[in-house]
């Protein structure tokens, strides 16, 4: 459900200046790829507003022709103190941008309005979103997304009930510019991808149990490649031992794509690299803690297989420390479960195989 007004470009032209705003994370920023290619294939140009954890993400979407970085205090795991001089530097570079028209991406919990405000004093006519509260004069379109829609459905919703539509021949999936040949850190063997790191530690294996099932994928005769970002080096390092190749803090975003490119499959948590990995259509055994919606943050549109215990007590509390003793959610999934997974998924096949068994959902 919808309230709108049609949006007219300021030089009345038919193919307006559009910005796209999503400030959340890099995973946040990929699920809104199919949105932003909508939004790009009706508009002169596409620039597109996010935070300082979405940027990397943001230079490898398609559709993307300019970007813009705000740490906005309304977001964010630990955001700052709003400051006065930012917010206006903000306007400014928002009103020296002379759009036409701004779509408002964000999650089913958080509020489009504040960046809608400063959209607003920014001179930008018309700003459509999501929203629940009603936004006055801030929204021209007002959207209702249906219930528990993933996120990246929704957004690509929001943008249609605006106007726009991907271009013949885009099926609507996540996607990333080109990615990096990588064989010269991963090799040239066919290996498995386990990424056991996340903002968030409730949405991932402790590190002693993802050591355990590296150790375990290795002795079932899989080469192992575990990956990390900078700050995760002595995680990477403690879950490889001597059983998997270690890449932690050796790629950044566009590496780590191409890193993910070139796998079998990808064991990994509800995180950033799911949907990296999901983008450049790499199968993913996803290890998805209940904390929040498997309906909206699953792997999207490519094959997956979902673990973990849905039924557990931290099942929709969105904590970001597990509050169980002993993290059964994720921690409980067996050795056995994590093998017939990637068997199902890879069918001792090629990367790219159909997967195998009913669970596999693309």
């Amino acid at each position: 459900m919808s309230e709108a007004r049609t949006p007219t470009a300021r030089d009345g032209g038919a193919a307006p200046r559009t910005l796209v705003v999503r400030l959340d994370s890099a995973g946040d920023v990929l699920l809104a790829g199919p949105a932003i290619r909508a939004v790009a294939a009706g508009s002169s140009s596409t620039a597109l507003l996010c935070g300082p954890r979405g940027e990397a993400a943001g230079r490898l979407l398609p559709g993307v022709d300019d970007l813009l970085v705000y740490d906005a205090p309304w977001v964010g795991l630990s955001p700052a103190e709003p400051d006065r001089a930012d917010l206006l530097a903000l306007v400014d570079r928002l009103a020296a941008g002379r759009f036409d028209r701004a779509l408002v991406l964000a999650s089913y919990h958080q509020s489009p309005l504040p960046i809608a405000l400063l959209l607003k004093m920014a001179g930008v006519p018309w700003i459509g979103a999501d929203s629940e509260h009603y936004p006055g004069s801030l929204l021209q379109l007002r959207h209702r997304r249906a219930p528990y829609r993933h996120e990246a459905a929704a957004a690509l919703e929001l943008a249609e009930a605006a106007g726009f539509a991907l271009p013949p021949g885009d099926g609507g999936a996540l996607a990333v510019r080109g990615c990096p040949d990588m064989t010269h850190l991963t090799g040239t063997d066919p290996y498995l991808v386990v990424h056991p790191g996340a903002a968030v530690p409730a949405r991932t294996w402790t590190p002693d149990r993802a050591r355990r099932a590296v150790a375990a994928l290795a002795d079932a005769g899989h080469r192992v490649v575990v990956t990390g970002g900078p700050d995760e080096a002595s995680l990477t390092a403690r879950v490889a031992g001597r059983h998997a190749l270690d890449l932690g803090g050796r790629t950044g975003l566009p590496e780590l794509a191409g890193v993910l490119a070139g796998a079998r499959a990808v064991v990994v948590g509800n995180t950033g690299p799911a949907h990296l990995a999901a983008a450049v259509g790499t199968p993913i055994v996803s290890l998805f803690a209940p904390v929040v919606s498997p309906d909206r943050w699953l792997p999207y549109r490519v094959p997956h297989l979902r673990l973990g215990r849905q039924d557990s007590p931290c099942a929709d509390s969105r904590a970001r420390l597990c509050p169980v003793a002993g993290h059964p959610c994720l921690d409980s999934i067996t050795d056995r479960e994590v093998l017939a997974a990637v068997t199902a998924l890879t069918g001792g096949g090629h990367r790219h195989d159909a997967p195998a068994g009913p669970k596999a959902v693309a």
